[in-house]
């Protein structure tokens, strides 16, 4: 039994490891040749915490980083007080005195955001966003063309021109061509002016485009950039909870609520303390007409049966030796071979989701860093 579960006074312990964090930033900062190489820390450094996640990237060698809210911005500059930080999700009305305040840069991504910010920016550096496909936030390009045409940057400071690519983990995809072009047209009209294209999964193109900024996100949290292939990242996160409970269900008894699972021969369960208040997808219950999701107990992967409730999950572990497993014994949901891919795998969603659907439930351990 391990008595760090309870010290923080609840039954599930999230393990983050602030040196395989590092190592992935120096790993891919390896590959991005000359370019400078950004954090990005949005959603709370993707689950992992912004005051634990930006410290140990700036003892690396970070310098710049991305967020996508002022509120992000102000939590992160006490704790890198000499970075760069750029705020991704535009320019709020009225709010160029708070970027001023925190030493923080907008992305500008519309003609009234510009506008406003010629006004009320004081002259101060900005970031410009021209969308190249993924039809979200940006500018378009024929508005770019035309606002560069017309002199409409004159008397504004860009610091950094970029885009987002709309599925550059898929090499396939001809729209990342598209965009890469696009972006190149873009670039050349604004020679003076830093530029940044390239996420995660752009670092691993054939011929990844990595202009002077690079963006850092999945992958410095262990997800895997290039789908389909090994992961070359560390895992960084690890989640573990506590049996609470060993019982029986005879043959013919459901578990969980509602009744949609039911015991197909005398089953032994494992009630752990995980659920999904705790960020854990209620899609992974395993029901009558599919299989959910996994855990290891043991080292032995054991299925969700019955409903993911709020608070508990249940476990089959009926293939285990009788009596192994006993109340304070612990399951492994990420770590040991389980992947933030492969949960999403199961869960019907993607990496990104697990990573910032963590629980601030937990017990947080910091590891390394």
């Amino acid at each position: 039994m391990s008595d760090s579960l309870f010290s923080g006074g609840h039954g599930a312990e999230l393990t983050i490891d602030l040196s395989a964090l590092t190592a992935n930033w120096r790993l891919l900062r390896e590959r991005a040749g000359a370019a400078e190489c950004a954090g990005v820390v949005k959603a709370d450094a993707y689950g992992i915490g912004i005051e634990q996640a930006v410290p140990a990237l700036v003892k690396a060698g970070c310098r710049t980083f991305f967020v996508a809210h002022l509120s992000e911005a102000r939590r992160l500059r006490p704790v890198a007080p000499d970075a760069t930080v750029y705020i991704l999700n535009g320019f709020p009305i009225g709010s160029a005195g708070a970027y001023r305040e925190i030493d923080a840069q907008p992305v500008l991504g519309s003609l009234e955001e510009l506008s406003e910010w010629r006004a009320t920016g004081e002259g101060r550096p900005f970031a410009l966003h021209v969308d190249t496909g993924l039809n979200r936030l940006g500018l378009t390009f024929a508005e770019f063309t035309k606002f560069h045409k017309d002199g409409g940057f004159q008397g504004l400071r860009p610091s950094l021109v970029l885009s987002h690519y709309v599925s550059s983990e898929d090499p396939a995809d001809p729209i990342t061509t598209r965009q890469t072009t696009t972006f190149a047209e873009v670039r050349s009209a604004l020679p003076g002016v830093d530029a940044s294209l390239s996420n995660s999964s752009g670092f691993f193109l054939a011929e990844p485009p990595r202009y002077s900024l690079m963006r850092l996100g999945y992958a410095l949290y262990g997800g895997n950039p290039t789908p389909g292939a090994p992961n070359p990242m560390k895992p960084v996160v690890r989640l573990e909870a506590l049996v609470m409970q060993v019982r029986q269900a005879p043959a013919g008894d459901t578990v969980g609520y509602n009744t949609t699972w039911t015991a197909r021969r005398d089953t032994t369960i494992a009630t752990i303390s995980l659920g999904y208040a705790d960020g854990w997808f209620r899609s992974q219950s395993g029901t009558d007409a599919h299989p959910g999701g996994i855990a290891l107990v043991h080292g032995a992967p054991c299925p969700i049966v019955g409903r993911v409730s709020m608070d508990l999950i249940t476990l089959d572990i009926t293939d285990l030796p009788q009596g192994v497993v006993k109340r304070g014994d612990k399951a492994v949901l990420i770590g040991d071979g389980i992947s933030i891919d492969d949960v999403a795998k199961r869960a019907g969603t993607n990496g990104y989701e697990v990573l910032t659907d963590l629980g601030r439930r937990y017990n947080r351990i910091y590891i390394g860093g």
